[in-house]
Formats: structure tokens, C-alpha cells, sequence
């Protein structure tokens, strides 16, 4: 069995749909964010120090960060999700599944922090706008004709991209990058991802 830690409103969606993909049994634990401050609930600590989500429970293994999450998951149940690991796809997985929490997510937290600031955090807009720029529009020249990044079937990489290609959709940059957005668009009509939002919101 399966237990997933899952904070609603964060990227442990991600975990979640994949889960529902997979069509493997599990448990989900859920935790809210505060009304107020937004953060992760302090009872997040009592699993792990430092207190985020996603993480899951596997034969009595705490795991965590989304793509090692994302990497044990498909090679166990679904490595068809996972290209050879003798080819070149595999090294174009590799990379993304490292971009999407290393470089993708770098500004847009950055993005998120800083316009909390208001006009302290001005002088930093113009550079963050264009790593973000810079970011999606690298995402955009990977979709590939079949509307998914590495393979022509859903895979590890699509997991992990989704949080960022979706972040780009909700900043209304959907018209700049219209593959992301096509993308975007994929995923959610998943059968797979709506029952994952279905369980997330029963939180």
C-alpha cells in the first residue's frame, strides 16, 4: 500500500495524478494549508523535518521530493512511463525531471515571494518576468507533435513539467506559449487527473 502525504493547493497534485494513473492502491493523509499565512501545517514536521509535501510512505520507506517520488513510482508500476535508460530519451528525461523542480521552479517562487514585497520587490520584476519568459518558452519548443515532452505517451517528464506549464497557463501566458497551453489542456481532460482532483479536494 501507498500513503501519500498531500498538502492541497501545491505541486503534490502532481503525485496524485499520477497515482490515479497508475491504478495502484493508496491512502491519502491530508493536510490544509493556513487560512492566513498560507504555509504548510506544523503536523507536516511529525513526518519529516522539514515539513513539506509531497511525500509517500513505500514498504515502510519514507520518501520524499517529487521527482525521486515521481522516478520510485514508475519504475516500479509503470516503467513504460521511463524510456530506456540506453537511450538518448532517457538522458532528455533525465534533464527535465532534474528543470522541473531545479530551474523551472527557481522564478516562480521567486515570482511569488517578491510581489508580496509590493513596490520593494520592483526593480526585481523585470528579471524574474524574463526568466520566467525564458523558462516557458523553453518548454514550449519541447512538446512534441503528440502533445507530450520525451515520449509520444505519457510519461515521467509530463508529470513533473505539469505543475510549471500550468503555472504559466494561470499567469494568462497561454496565448505566448500555445504548446504548453495544448498541453495544459491534455492532462486536464485525463480521466486519471480529474479523479486526482477530485480526492485532492475532498481534503
Amino acid at each position: 500500500m501507498i500513503t501519500l502525504h498531500h498538502l492541497n493547493r501545491s505541486r503534490s497534485h502532481r503525485i496524485l495524478w499520477l497515482l490515479e494513473e497508475i491504478g495502484q492502491p493508496y491512502d491519502v493523509i491530508h493536510y490544509t494549508r493556513d487560512a492566513k499565512t498560507n504555509l504548510a501545517p506544523r503536523e507536516l514536521l511529525t513526518v519529516h523535518p522539514l515539513g513539506k509535501s509531497p511525500m509517500i510512505e513505500l514498504d515502510g520507506r519514507l520518501i520524499c521530493e517529487s521527482a525521486a517520488i515521481v522516478e520510485t513510482l514508475c519504475t516500479r508500476f509503470a516503467p513504460d512511463m521511463i524510456p530506456d535508460r540506453s537511450s538518448d530519451a532517457y538522458l532528455s528525461h533525465l534533464e527535465l525531471m532534474h528543470f522541473a523542480e531545479g530551474s523551472a521552479m527557481t522564478p516562480i517562487l521567486l515570482n511569488l515571494y517578491v510581489s508580496r514585497l509590493g513596490e520593494a520587490g520592483g526593480p526585481l520584476h523585470p528579471r524574474i518576468e524574463s526568466e520566467l519568459t525564458s523558462h516557458y518558452s523553453y518548454l514550449n519548443t519541447l512538446v512534441r507533435p503528440s502533445g507530450h515532452f520525451v515520449q509520444d505517451s505519457l510519461s515521467a517528464a509530463d508529470i513533473m513539467l505539469s505543475f510549471p506549464a500550468e503555472i504559466a497557463v494561470q499567469q494568462g501566458r497561454g496565448a505566448e506559449f500555445p504548446a504548453l497551453a495544448g498541453f495544459v489542456s491534455s492532462i486536464h481532460a485525463r480521466d486519471a487527473y480529474q479523479r486526482a482532483t477530485q480526492v485532492g479536494a475532498a481534503s
